[in-house]
């Protein structure tokens, strides 16, 4: 490949591992065009850069197909060839398969691509009402079985009163080699901070809920403000999306950030074992406990009862159902409901007899 464009490409990622599997993806050089990373998409068409410009690009028919048979779509932080036609027009004729992907479940089940080719990701989240330990569980959930870096950043410093207790608790539940840092969003040396994790070629998501201080975070990185920002309710510190879908950004010190809306639903797809090597706490704890079979409920000499919050536990098992729901087939779903009708019937008259008898 040419230097000049490995140059030009280098800073939107482009790593030496990006370009061996893109000389894989085209190893007969018969595929018009050249590479180009996604960095926003709509309905009908996309928006790429090559580095230095930026452009829309509508995908090829049968690109499409391809990934809609497959179940998959077209994702900010894609890898794509894009070559021009006879009348100057860009298409997306190939997607290169990404290293990495975060991928979660709509309310459906059906899974959903949310970005790809990603390095680290930060979990944002307010140290006001916005501060939810269960929903960053969720987050890690999503993101550490993807081969993705997890860093917490809990934003709105300048606004908590007891930023050292909410600090202790945070590290008391999560596992030992997540980084957290406490910031103002806002504040220049946050940027500074946060440098380390933005090098030349990296690229860095930006998840969390809406009102968090995504957009804010991204701006200060970006050191202008790229994206919009707006208040949140005081009641329960929730915001309204600002930001409305998910956009790649050039950062001034190299690399890449991409800055996502609020997710409405936090379903990780991922399956036992990946779940598992999030909550790897319980699964050591797990095997010292009383019964090899033990559900960690009522069970005598329960040591994941004993070794963890009851609060993480239940978020643990909440995953766990889930997941074991999303492998289930249309008929298993169907016989499942039934036997929650039928179990909640038998509750609700167990109740009406006990009504008459206190009568």
């Amino acid at each position: 490949m040419d230097m000049t464009l490995m140059d030009r490409l280098r800073p939107i990622g482009f790593t030496p591992a990006v370009a061996q599997a893109m000389g894989a993806f085209n190893a007969l050089g018969d595929m018009p065009g050249s590479p180009a990373r996604l960095i926003e998409a709509h309905r009908e068409t996309v928006r790429v850069t090559d580095g230095v410009d930026e452009h829309s690009a509508r995908p090829l028919p049968g690109l499409l197909r391809s990934l809609v048979d497959a179940g998959d779509a077209l994702t900010v932080g894609d890898w794509l060839w894009v070559h021009h036609d006879d009348h100057g027009v860009p298409w997306v004729s190939g997607r290169m398969p990404p290293f990495t992907q975060i991928v979660r479940r709509n309310s459906s089940g059906e899974r959903q691509s949310l970005v790809s080719n990603v390095d680290t990701a930060m979990l944002t989240m307010g140290l006001d009402g916005d501060f939810n330990l269960r929903r960053l569980e969720r987050y890690l959930a999503m993101v550490k079985p993807a081969g993705i870096w997890p860093i917490v950043i809990l934003t709105k410093r300048d606004l908590c009163d007891d930023v050292g207790a909410r600090l202790d608790t945070l590290r008391e539940r999560l596992p030992h080699d997540i980084a957290v840092h406490a910031v103002d969003a806002r504040a220049a040396t946050t940027a500074t901070e946060l440098a380390p994790y933005l090098g030349a070629g990296q690229t860095t998501v930006v998840l969390g809920s809406s009102g968090a201080g995504k957009s804010t975070l991204t701006n200060t990185l970006l050191g202008a403000p790229v994206q919009s920002t707006g208040a949140v309710r005081e009641d329960d510190s929730r915001g309204r999306h600002t930001t409305t879908s998910r956009s790649l950004h050039l950062l001034p010190v190299g690399g890449c950030v991409i800055d996502t809306p609020g997710l409405r639903g936090l379903r990780p797809d991922i399956d036992e074992d990946d779940l598992a090597a999030t909550f790897d706490d319980i699964r050591a704890l797990a095997e010292r406990c009383r019964f090899r079979d033990c559900h960690h409920r009522d069970e005598p000499g329960c040591a994941v009862r004993a070794g963890v919050t009851a609060d993480r536990l239940v978020n643990y098992q909440k995953l766990l159902r889930e997941i074991r729901r999303d492998t289930l087939t249309p008929l298993q779903r169907r016989e499942q409901l039934s036997m929650w009708k039928i179990r909640h019937r038998a509750a609700e008259q167990r109740m009406k007899m006990k009504r008459g008898k206190g009568d």
